[in-house]
C-alpha cells in the first residue's frame, strides 16, 4: 500500500518503519534546552507535593537540595503506594512547560511528516514519574486506544520522551511491533494495584516478539494508539522520567471528555494555532471565545 507523503523532517525510511512496525525511535530529538521548560514543571509540581507532604506530616525535610534524578525518589522513601496515588498515577497539570514541549517544532515535523499540517495536540498528555517502589510505576500490556475507544479518532500518534536515560533496571518502554493493525482489544482495568490502568491478559498478547527500548534522554518514540506496549518496574534508586504527548489530524475528534486539547500547527490556518494564553485559558484555538 502506498504511503501518503507529507512534509516534515522524517526520511522516507522513517515514515516507511513508522507504518510498518508501528513506532519509530528518534534518538536524542530533545537537548538540554528543549527539557528546560518541561523539566522545571516537573519541579514545580515535585515541589507541591513536598509541600503537602510536610503539612501531612508524613515527611519533615522536603529535600530541596536533591538532584532533579532523585528527589521525587527520596520523598517516598517509607511512605506506601497509596501514599503517591493520592497525587495521580500521572499528571497532566497546565504548567506553560508542557506547552512549550508540545509545542516544540521538534517534535511537530517529525508529527506533520506521518499525519501532514493540520495537528491537533491530543488532550491525553502524561507526565509519568516511575517511583522505585510505588504501584503506578509497572505499567501493564494495553493499547493506548483502549483508553478513548468510541473516539473519532484514528490515527493518533502518541510521542513517548525520555527525561532521564530510561534503562531496563528503572523501567524502559516494551512493545510489540507490527502489532498496530489489531482491533482494539477487549481490555478490563487493573485491580491490584489500585492504578486502574487498563489492561491484556497473557493469551491476548499473541506471539510477536517483545522489543524492549532502552533510550538516552532526549530520545522520542513515536508510536501508533493500538500498538500493544507496557514497561517494567523501577527497580532502580531514582525516578524515571517521561512524557507521552499525542497527536492527531484535526478533522478527528478532539476529545474534549478528555480536557482541552489544542491546535499545534495549521499550514492552512496559521493565525489560529493556539498561544501559550490560549492553552493556559483551555482554549483549542487562537481566537477562540469559548474554552473546552
Amino acid at each position: 500500500m502506498a504511503i501518503r507523503s507529507f512534509g516534515g523532517s522524517l526520511t522516507e525510511k522513517q515514515r516507511e518503519f513508522y507504518h510498518n512496525e508501528g513506532y519509530l525511535i528518534l534518538e536524542d530529538l530533545l537537548n538540554e534546552e528543549d527539557m528546560m521548560a518541561p523539566k522545571e514543571a516537573m519541579q514545580t509540581k515535585v515541589q507541591w507535593i513536598a509541600d503537602a507532604l510536610a503539612s501531612a506530616g508524613l515527611i519533615t525535610d522536603k529535600l530541596e537540595h536533591r538532584p532533579f534524578p532523585y528527589r521525587l525518589a527520596e520523598l517516598f522513601q517509607g511512605l506506601t503506594s497509596e501514599d503517591f496515588l493520592q497525587f495521580g498515577r500521572s499528571w497532566r497539570d497546565r504548567l506553560p512547560g508542557y506547552y512549550h514541549l508540545m509545542s516544540n517544532p521538534k517534535i511537530v515535523d517529525a508529527v506533520e511528516s506521518l499525519i501532514g499540517g493540520e495537528i491537533f495536540s491530543n488532550p491525553v498528555y502524561n507526565v509519568r514519574p516511575k517511583v522505585p517502589g510505588v504501584a503506578a510505576g509497572a505499567v501493564p500490556w494495553h493499547q493506548d486506544k483502549s483508553y478513548w475507544p468510541d473516539a473519532n479518532a484514528n490515527p493518533v500518534i502518541t510521542v513517548w520522551l525520555s527525561f532521564i536515560d530510561a534503562t531496563l533496571e528503572n523501567g524502559c518502554l516494551h512493545l510489540k511491533p507490527k502489532t498496530q493493525h489489531s482491533k482494539v482489544l477487549d481490555w478490563h482495568h487493573e485491580k491490584h494495584t489500585g492504578t486502574g490502568y487498563t489492561a491484556l491478559h497473557d493469551h491476548q498478547l499473541g506471539r510477536q516478539k517483545t522489543v524492549a527500548l532502552p533510550v538516552r534522554a532526549g530520545t522520542a518514540i513515536l508510536f501508533n494508539d493500538r500498538l500493544l506496549h507496557m514497561s517494567t518496574p523501577n527497580l532502580s534508586d531514582h525516578v524515571r522520567w517521561s512524557v507521552d504527548l499525542r497527536y492527531q489530524p484535526t478533522d478527528q475528534d478532539p476529545m474534549p471528555q478528555h480536557g482541552a486539547g489544542f491546535l499545534v500547527r495549521s499550514r492552512e490556518f496559521p493565525d489560529r494555532v493556539a498561544t501559550l494564553e490560549d492553552w493556559m485559558a483551555s482554549k483549542p484555538e487562537h481566537g477562540s471565545t469559548a474554552s473546552v
